[in-house]
C-alpha cells in the first residue's frame, strides 16, 4: 500500500474544508482527485506532505516511500539554478550509483563477506534500475523535450523563468526523479497540446502510484484509474472505481435517480394529502338518518366504518408527516440560454464581421490583419499559447476593446452575452444576490427563487459579499447572470475554468441547446472536441482559420 487517508478534516477559522476524508492510494494505483473550487484537494495534498495540519485524522504512508510533491507554484527552487534544481531532483540516483560503485570495489575483496554484499548490490540494482539509472541521460533529453524546458540554458536561475516554465521544470525534475508515489497538483496548467499528449502517455507507464488533482477532463481520462471526489457541500470524499468517464456516467445516474426519487416522493405526497382530505369529509357528513328497527345495526356498522376511516387518516397523517420531515430536496433545474431565440431574428447571416484589424500595446503589435466572419450558426474555439492574444481578439469582438486599425461590425440586433476569464466584468460591490438582479426589475423572491432553482448555490450564500467569494463562486455567479441576459451571440473566454465538473457538464450541455452563435476561447481538449465546429489558432500576430474544428486542427498540428 502506498498511502492511506483516514478521516481527515481541516477547518480554518468558521469555514470547513474537509470533513472526514478518506480513501487509499495503493502501489501503483492512480487516482483523479476533483472537487469544486476551494473544496480542499490542495490543502488535502498539503497536509499529505506535512506542511498543514489536520484537525482530526491521520495520513499513512508506506515505510521507506519517496514521495514527490508538485505544487501549483513551484516557490522553493528560487535560489538554485536549472542544473542545481535537475541535481537535486536527480539526488537519490546518484546516491544509488555511488553506493553500487563503492559495492563493486568491496566484493573484489569481500571473501566471506561476499554473500552480504552481493545481496545488497541485487537489491539495489534494481532500484537503480527503477528509478531509470541506466537510461538517465536519454531520459533527461526526453523529459525535457517533451514539457518543453529544453531550450533553457542549464545555467539560467529559477527565478528568471515564467511560472509556466517553473512549473514545467519542476515536473521535469520530478519526473526524471521515479518516486513511489507522485502528487501533482494541476499539472496540466501551462501546457500546450502536443505537451499534454506526452505527459499522458509517460504517466500511463510511470511505474509508481500517482494521486493527482485536475479540472483536465481528457487527462483525467487517460491517466486515473479511479476518481476521489470531494463534494463541494458535505466536504466528504465519495469514491469512483472508473476513469473520468465512468466517474461523469455515475454522476448522471445519480441525478437521474434523484429526479426520479423526488417526482415519486412528491406525487406520494400529493396522493395522501388528497386522501387525508376526501377522507376527513367522509367522517364529517355520515349518511342519512336509519329507521328505528335499524338504529342500532346500522350506527354499530357506521361505527365500524367511521373508526376505520379515522385510522387510515391516521396512518396517512403519520406517513406524510415522514415523508415531510424527510423530504428529498427539489433537484436544481438544467441549465438554459435563451431557450426562446430563433436565430432567424439575427438581422445577418453574419452577426460579427472583423475586418483588417490590428491591435498592438506600448508599440508591441500583437494582432496584424485579422479577417473573421462569425455566421448565425457559428461553433467557433479559440486556440494558441498564452499571450498570443486570443483574450485580446475576444475583447474587441465584444467591443470592450477597440482596434487600432480596422473594423468589428456588429449585425443589427446582436445582443451579447460575455464571459471573461479574469472576473474583471463581475462588480465587486453588494452581495451575490445583490449583483444577481442587478439592473433588473421585479420581485425578490422571484429571482431567489430563479437563483436557487439552477443549484448553482445554496440560501446562505445569497447574502454574502461578492469580495469575499472564491473563485470558484464568482465564476458560478457570472454563469447564473449570463443566463438572464438573453444574448443571442455568446463571446467567452475559458469557459470551464473554475468549475466543477459536473456544473461544466451541465454548462456544455446548456452550450449545446443555444440556438444562437458561440466563440469561446478554451484549451479544454474535452470542450473543443465536443464542441468546435471551427478552430481559430492566434499565433505569431495571425489568426488561422480550420473550418474541420478540432479533427483538422490535431491533424494538421500531428497531435494525436
Amino acid at each position: 500500500m502506498g498511502l492511506r487517508v483516514d478521516g481527515i478534516s481541516k477547518t480554518y477559522g468558521d469555514h470547513q474544508v474537509l470533513s472526514r476524508a478518506t480513501f487509499v492510494v495503493g502501489a501503483g494505483q492512480k487516482v483523479g482527485l476533483v472537487g469544486a473550487n476551494g473544496a480542499g484537494k490542495s490543502t488535502l495534498l498539503r497536509i499529505i506532505m506535512g506542511e498543514e495540519q489536520a484537525d482530526d485524522g491521520t495520513v499513512w504512508l508506506a515505510p521507506g516511500a519517496e514521495i514527490g510533491y508538485l505544487p501549483q507554484a513551484l516557490h522553493d527552487a528560487d535560489a538554485l539554478t536549472v542544473a542545481q534544481l535537475l541535481a537535486r531532483a536527480l539526488g537519490e540516483v546518484v546516491r544509488v550509483e555511488a553506493r553500487l560503485r563503492s559495492l563493486e570495489q568491496r566484493m573484489a575483496t569481500a571473501g566471506d563477506a561476499l554473500d552480504a554484499l552481493l545481496a545488497e548490490y541485487g537489491l539495489l540494482s534494481d532500484r537503480y534500475e527503477r528509478l531509470g539509472g541506466y537510461s538517465l541521460e536519454y531520459r533527461t533529453r526526453e523529459v525535457l523535450a517533451g514539457l518543453q524546458v529544453d531550450h533553457i540554458a542549464q545555467s539560467r536561475p529559477v527565478q528568471s523563468l515564467s511560472g509556466g516554465e517553473k512549473s514545467r521544470l519542476g515536473l521535469a525534475a520530478l519526473l526524471l526523479r521515479s518516486p513511489d508515489l507522485l502528487l501533482l497538483d494541476e499539472p496540466t496548467n501551462h501546457l500546450d497540446f502536443a505537451a499534454l499528449a506526452w505527459l499522458e502517455r509517460t504517466l500511463v507507464e510511470f511505474k509508481g502510484a500517482l494521486l493527482v488533482v485536475s479540472h483536465d477532463r481528457q487527462f483525467l481520462n487517460q491517466v486515473a484509474a479511479r476518481i476521489v471526489e470531494i463534494d463541494e457541500h458535505s466536504k466528504e470524499t465519495r469514491h469512483y472505481a472508473g476513469n473520468y468517464d465512468f466517474y461523469a456516467q455515475a454522476k448522471a445516474a445519480a441525478r437521474a435517480k434523484w429526479e426520479t426519487e423526488y417526482w415519486a416522493q412528491q406525487e406520494e405526497i400529493w396522493e395522501l394529502r388528497k386522501l387525508i382530505k376526501s377522507k376527513a369529509r367522509q367522517v364529517g357528513h355520515p349518511q342519512r338518518a336509519p329507521r328505528d328497527g335499524d338504529k342500532y345495526i346500522i350506527y354499530f356498522k357506521a361505527q365500524r366504518v367511521d373508526d376505520a376511516v379515522a385510522r387510515n387518516i391516521r396512518n396517512a397523517e403519520e406517513r406524510l408527516r415522514r415523508l415531510e420531515e424527510d423530504a428529498l430536496p427539489k433537484p436544481p433545474r438544467p441549465l438554459v440560454i435563451n431557450p426562446s431565440f430563433d436565430p432567424a431574428t439575427l438581422a445577418s447571416r453574419f452577426p460579427l464581421v472583423v475586418s483588417g484589424v490590428a491591435k498592438g500595446y506600448g508599440g508591441q503589435s500583437l494582432l496584424t490583419e485579422v479577417d473573421l466572419t462569425v455566421r448565425s450558426d457559428s461553433r467557433v474555439v479559440i486556440v494558441g499559447p498564452n499571450g498570443a492574444g486570443k483574450t485580446t481578439l475576444l475583447r474587441l469582438l465584444a467591443g470592450m476593446e477597440q482596434p487600432d486599425a480596422g473594423v468589428v461590425e456588429r449585425a443589427a440586433g446582436v445582443v451579447l452575452g460575455y464571459l471573461d476569464q479574469e472576473q474583471e466584468t463581475l462588480a465587486q460591490e453588494g452581495t451575490l444576490f445583490e449583483r444577481f438582479r442587478a439592473g433588473r426589475a421585479g420581485d425578490a423572491e422571484e429571482f431567489t427563487s430563479e437563483l436557487l432553482a439552477y443549484g448553482l448555490f445554496a440560501y446562505p450564500d445569497l447574502a454574502k459579499p461578492v469580495r469575499t467569494l472564491s473563485v470558484g463562486q464568482k465564476r458560478k455567479l457570472q454563469l447564473a447572470t449570463l443566463l438572464t441576459v438573453r444574448a443571442n451571440l455568446l463571446l467567452l473566454d475559458e469557459p470551464t475554468n473554475h468549475l466543477s465538473l459536473d456544473v461544466v457538464e451541465e454548462f456544455e450541455a446548456a452550450l449545446r441547446g443555444f440556438a444562437g452563435p458561440v466563440v469561446a476561447v478554451s484549451h479544454d481538449r474535452r470542450f473543443i472536441e465536443g464542441f468546435a465546429q471551427e478552430i481559430w489558432e492566434v499565433a505569431a500576430g495571425r489568426v488561422r482559420v480550420y473550418l474541420g474544428g478540432w479533427e483538422e486542427y490535431q491533424a494538421r498540428m500531428g497531435i494525436r
